[in-house]
C-alpha cells in the first residue's frame, strides 16, 4: 500500500482538471489506486438499469474519482491549499501547514 498525503474527512483543493479551483470534502480515500472522492466535484453521469420490477433505471450523477496528486489538503488556520509536512509531537507523527509563518496541526 502506498502513503496518501490525504485522509478522509480532510478540505481539499481541486489543483487541476475541470473542477480547477473548487474545494470539497474528501469522502473516501483509495490508496491502492491513488484515487479519492471529493464530495460534490468531478461528477460524472452513469446509466442504471432496472434491476429489479418496479425499480426504474436512468441516468444518474455521481461524483467520480480522482487521482490524489490533483488535490492539495486545505489548512485550516490561513485557508490556502499547501503541502503537508509531518513533525513529532510527543510520541505522535502529526501533519502541518508548510505555508511560512502558519505551522497550523491538522
Amino acid at each position: 500500500m502506498s502513503k496518501m498525503h490525504v485522509k478522509t474527512g480532510d478540505t481539499v483543493m481541486i489543483i487541476s482538471g475541470k473542477d480547477k479551483g473548487k474545494t470539497g470534502k474528501v469522502l473516501e480515500v483509495s490508496p491502492k489506486e491513488g484515487k479519492v472522492i471529493v464530495e460534490g466535484l468531478n461528477i460524472v453521469t452513469k446509466h442504471v438499469k432496472p434491476r429489479r420490477m418496479g425499480e426504474t433505471g436512468g441516468i444518474v450523477k455521481a461524483e467520480g474519482p480522482l487521482y490524489a496528486c490533483k488535490v492539495m489538503p486545505v489548512c485550516p488556520k490561513c485557508k490556502k491549499p499547501t503541502r503537508v509536512g509531518y513533525v513529532m509531537k510527543g510520541d505522535k507523527k502529526v501533519r502541518v501547514c508548510k505555508h511560512a509563518g502558519c505551522g497550523e496541526t491538522f
